[in-house]
């Protein structure tokens, strides 16, 4: 889909709407959100209309887009508590594949709720299945409303924002031809979107080989004194019986 194109055609209701379904409806996996929410920022900038041909209210993308993607997650993951597994029993097709739902288990099981929440809004598909994955496994609805909120407001509102401030640039050094740019652009999002992923796992694997490092040393330490206790040990045994007497 055309992000450009949706803000055009469906203006800032269908952007909330768009953001719900999303996030709320595994049918929505497919929309490009990123993308969408950038050029969303973009059409409320004050060069809207030479670069996106359409006008956007930035209070109402700021209130708006946070809300529908709080109260879509949160549907997703009433709908995972309340159905179980057999929302995610049926046959791959086109538009529903059953690794989704295991990337989205993944992250869960690797980041642990809370993480995992926050930085699912950062990856495209994993944001629409890991809300009713997190219903499925558990999570407290609260807990899970906590960290929903934090993450939405930080997934929209961020990429919304950097959209808005850099409007301007884009129109200097592009002008009015932002079509050709639209891949450029949201592959630019989605690495910048997948970064606090890769940090996180850099740290994770990191702190895993400190914890191997920690291990071996504690190991080795521990051979070492048990070698000297029995060389000592044997040293003992080997001197004269007149020796250990005096």
């Amino acid at each position: 889909m055309d992000p450009k194109e949706l803000i055009q055609t469906v203006g800032l209701y269908g952007i909330w709407a768009i953001l719900f379904a999303e996030t709320g409806l595994l049918v929505g996996f497919f929309f490009p959100g990123d993308s969408l929410l950038f050029l969303a920022g973009v059409a409320a900038s004050p060069v809207a209309e030479a670069l996106i041909g359409a006008t956007l209210s930035l209070p109402g993308l700021l209130i708006g887009a946070p809300i529908c993607a709080i109260v879509g997650a949160q549907l997703g993951h009433w709908l995972g508590a309340r159905y179980g597994r057999k929302m995610f029993e049926k046959p791959n097709s086109r538009l529903f594949k059953k690794e989704y739902v295991e990337k989205a288990e993944y992250y869960f099981e690797k980041f642990g709720p809370a993480k995992a929440v926050v930085l699912a809004r950062f990856i495209p598909i994993v944001r629409t299945f890991l809300n009713p994955v997190a219903g499925v496994l558990g999570m407290d609805a609260k807990k899970f409303l906590l960290w929903n909120v934090v993450g939405a407001i930080l997934w929209t509102d961020g990429i919304i924002l950097v959209g808005y401030f850099l409007a301007e640039r884009i129109a200097a050094a592009v002008g009015d031809k932002i079509d050709r740019y639209i891949l450029p652009v949201v592959v630019l999002i989605v690495f910048v979107s997948v970064l606090p992923i890769l940090i996180e796992m850099y740290r994770e694997r990191k702190k895993k080989r400190s914890e191997r490092l920690t291990t071996a040393v504690g190991v080795v330490a521990a051979a070492t004194v048990a070698g000297m206790a029995e060389a000592a040990a044997e040293t003992f045994e080997d001197e004269p019986a007149d020796q250990h007497r005096s």
